[in-house]
């Protein structure tokens, strides 16, 4: 006999599967999403204000400006458009004085950067790398799959409740993880290596639409694999290794440079200069 709670959870599943619905993600592959673009939007400003309550923000404007300098380039309407013809946002831009190497986009149009980062990223082409790839996440729809998922893996009827946006701010912690901010609120819920590569990939398109090097990807990631110290093997990691992670970039130089020089020829030419 089915007891009463396995009952719910089976009729929540099911309604999650009839609410959801099938996207693909901009390389074509298939996706189950749960939550209307709007809701997105409301979950990353929620996340993004609690996240400014909790870290210090920068007040170095010579650091703001050359940040703001690469963001802007990289979220150019006009560039993200040819990646989703849905992005319309007006991307605010935050700088935070923490030693972490660190940086993230959320949906809404939300850009955090951590101070540390600018160690690591050493170049205006390195950093547009990190930042297009964070909004690679956002545009391949990324945090919307894994909040998704973290639902559909959950328990109780709750669950449906949330995926049908009545969740208010009791399940934040949970979202903010899904958003890929794990690392802030202590949850694991990293993405995953498909992700990762497919953010990438995309991100490497967007940095060199907007006029920067692609080449520098590469060398960013040596500089991320010498920060580190090295990884761990990449069966235990949710992350491509950065070996891995570099040689897919280096074949990917041949296409990026070809929209790098289009862009380039086109008058994108961003002058970000690196703060003294």
């Amino acid at each position: 006999m089915v007891e009463a709670r396995d009952m719910k959870k089976v009729v929540a599943l099911l309604v999650l599967a009839l609410v959801g619905c099938t996207n693909q993600s901009p390389t074509g592959r298939g996706q189950t999403l749960l939550f209307s673009q709007d809701q997105m939007r409301e979950m990353g400003a929620q996340s993004f204000a609690q996240i400014k309550q909790q870290e210090k923000v920068s007040t170095d404007r010579a650091i703001n400006a050359y940040v703001r300098c690469v963001a802007d380039a990289v979220t150019a309407p006009a560039l993200l458009a040819t990646v989703d013809p849905n992005q319309s946002e007006t991307w605010e831009v935050v700088v935070f004085d923490s030693e972490q190497v660190n940086a993230f986009a959320l949906p809404g149009g939300h850009i955090g950067v951590y101070t540390g980062l600018l160690k690591v990223a050493k170049t205006p082409d390195q950093l547009a790398t990190v930042l297009g790839h964070e909004v690679a996440h956002v545009l391949a729809d990324h945090g919307n799959e894994q909040v998704s998922r973290a639902q559909m893996t959950s328990t109780g009827l709750e669950i449906v409740q949330i995926a049908l946006g009545a969740s208010g701010t009791e399940n934040q912690d949970l979202i903010m993880a899904g958003l890929g901010l794990g690392a802030q609120v202590g949850i694991a819920l990293p993405f995953g290596r498909q992700q990762e590569s497919e953010a990438d990939v995309v991100g490497l398109e967007i940095m060199a639409k907007a006029g920067f090097n692609p080449a520098a990807s590469v060398e960013l990631w040596h500089n991320m694999a010498r920060a580190s110290g090295g990884s761990p093997p990449e069966l235990l990691s949710t992350h491509p290794s950065h070996s891995t992670r570099i040689q897919d970039l280096e074949q990917m130089q041949a296409q990026a440079q070809g929209w790098y020089q289009q862009a380039r020829g086109q008058g994108h030419r961003p002058g970000c200069r690196v703060p003294r």
